[in-house]
């Protein structure tokens, strides 16, 4: 046994002749291993973005203020194969195609609103939306004009909705501006299934925005969603 901070030999037995002169580098190793090591990268860059990590950019104003145009967030994409979407969480998903403008722009994303089971209605008599009987207070989220300083009412139709399991009433924060479960819910006069998207559908859950670095933000779930109970 060597002892830490013992060498072997130490002890008079058994000890080699060691040389002192070093054994010379092998020139050009390092160019040899650099495609290697090149191609690693490369494939490790390729699992993560598949199947961990990627980047999306905003591509309209369906976020704001959460979200700009042209904003960059992270998206976790293994998240969900561990638990499910929760409300209030942000999250990438592939929409129906008829919810799509462009059939090739086929990625959105908004938050999570209601998830499968809830009752979710609007409006109460304070114009709130609430969630199996309990009021949402988005005022920390809704779009917010920057000139006249007018919010975004959470929204501009009634609805009164039980989510089927397995799917999610997902909206924008900028309602008025937001192809969203309410605005295919008015579309489809009042089809469910076609106002809701599928679980299976979402890609992952945004966590970050990154870029630009002054905007820099971690996502979290807005408090008042933590008084949401179970549906009954």
């Amino acid at each position: 046994m060597i002892e830490e901070g013992q060498a072997p030999g130490a002890d008079g037995e058994g000890a080699e002749e060691t040389s002192d002169k070093q054994q010379p580098k092998k020139k050009g190793s390092f160019w040899k291993e650099l495609p290697i090591l090149l191609g690693v990268a490369i494939l490790v860059a390729i699992v993560v973005r598949t199947w961990v990590v990627q980047t999306y950019y905003i591509p309209s104003g369906s976020m704001e203020n959460t979200l700009q145009i042209n904003d960059r967030v992270l998206v976790n994409k293994l998240v969900y194969d561990f638990s499910e979407p929760e409300r209030g969480e942000i999250i990438v998903f592939t929409a129906p195609e008829s919810w799509r403008s462009v059939m090739e722009e086929d990625e959105f994303i908004k938050r999570v609103i209601a998830v499968g089971g809830d009752h979710i209605v609007c409006c109460d008599d304070q114009g709130r939306i609430t969630v199996n009987g309990v009021a949402l207070e988005e005022d920390s989220y809704l779009f917010t004009n920057p000139v006249t300083g007018e919010q975004d009412p959470p929204s501009q139709d009634p609805f009164d909705v039980v989510v089927p399991e397995g799917r999610l009433w997902v909206m924008g924060d900028h309602r008025s501006a937001s192809g969203d479960s309410r605005e295919r819910f008015i579309r489809t006069g009042g089809n469910v299934d076609a106002s809701t998207i599928e679980v299976d559908a979402v890609i992952g859950k945004a966590f970050v925005l990154f870029w630009p670095f002054g905007d820099f933000n971690w996502f979290s779930i807005p408090e008042t969603f933590d008084d949401v109970p179970d549906p009954s």
